[in-house]
């Protein structure tokens, strides 16, 4: 008979740390537990719901908008792991969970400083969607389009570059992919994988709290009203197209799809270990790690995350009554 021993939980980390938290999205990333917060930040009060939201550096606090862009910088690429941390993979959950929670203080923290901060309220509505925390996501995502703004998520095009980079900028009316290097210098890689940049590019920062350099042309956009069906699986979201769509990555990847394979960077799955029972096994003789055989892991996906994530960002998108929502089954497949 065939049993499940324990589950373990893993993520993708990056920098050491920056590095493996979104590279990892191709591993086995943890299943952040959802944590409802009884009590809404101070920032979320009719003051702040009545601001003009703004994406100008020169009109937001200084301390507001560092916090949002230099703070969430550093709080992405500070190591949270040690060597013996690879062999702890229960520790990954930690360390996702350690990251996801402080970019959201730090928005929560720049909100209270700055409410017409629109980087603010952009990260506020990802890391709650990420968090799970359905209620301070929508109000802070009403918020960010209602003032016409965007929600950015990291994220990784398989079918276009495992290896590089996106941006996924959600508005309203579109999707808008940049690739990672339209905001920084040259990229620096690990293996071929892309890293994170310094906290001195403050254009990716800036742009993936929400605000990208409207100077800055996407390398592609979709259009909702272009979008057929948006399928959620147990690692990725399909976006499957009315019409061919081509994007090409930092490495000079090029592909035409209609159907776009993606990782929003934010929650990964978990490793279950699966055994047989050694029939022949006697404890009084017998070692203990003979009591099972055909030790193997299988892992699964961040199902109920991608399922979430596809029907919030449906829920502030225009037009959306045409477009199928699927979902694939439960298991190690994409």
């Amino acid at each position: 008979m065939e049993v499940a021993l324990w589950h373990f939980r893993m993520v993708k980390g990056g920098s050491t740390t920056a590095l493996c938290l979104s590279v990892v999205a191709f591993l086995f990333m943890p299943a952040i537990e959802r944590q409802e917060s009884s009590n809404l930040p101070i920032a979320q009060s009719s003051i702040a719901r009545s601001a003009t939201l703004t994406c100008d550096r020169a009109a937001i606090d200084r301390e507001s908008y560092e916090m949002a862009t230099i703070g969430q910088a550093r709080a992405l690429l500070t190591d949270r792991t040690d060597f013996w941390d690879a062999f702890r993979i229960n520790r990954h959950i930690a360390t996702l969970r350690e990251l996801n929670l402080d970019a959201q203080e730090l928005a929560e923290r720049a909100l209270a400083r700055d409410p017409r901060n629109m980087m603010a309220h952009s990260i506020l509505a990802r890391q709650y969607a990420i968090l799970g925390w359905d209620r301070q996501a929508d109000e802070s995502w009403g918020r960010v389009v209602s003032d016409g703004g965007v929600v950015v998520w990291t994220a990784t095009l398989y079918d276009v570059d495992h290896k590089s980079y996106f941006l996924m900028s959600f508005g309203r009316d579109a999707v808008r992919i940049y690739r990672m290097g339209q905001f920084t210098g040259p990229i620096d890689r690990t293996l071929g994988y892309a890293k994170f940049p310094a906290p001195t590019e403050v254009a990716f920062y800036e742009a993936t709290a929400g605000c990208p350099d409207p100077s800055i042309a996407p390398a592609a956009t979709i259009r909702w009203s272009d979008v057929k069906e948006l399928r959620s699986g147990n690692w990725v979201l399909w976006f499957k197209l009315a019409a061919p769509l081509t994007i090409e990555s930092d490495r000079g990847n090029r592909k035409t799809l209609r159907e776009i394979k993606v990782n929003l960077h934010g929650e990964t799955g978990h490793v279950t270990i699966l055994a047989e029972r050694n029939t022949g096994y006697d404890p009084r003789w017998d070692d203990e790690g003979e009591a099972f055989k055909n030790v193997r892991g299988i892992g699964l996906g961040p199902w109920e995350y991608n399922r979430r994530m596809r029907d919030t960002l449906l829920r502030f998108a225009e037009p959306t009554s045409h477009i199928k929502r699927t979902s694939a089954g439960k298991g190690a497949g994409w």
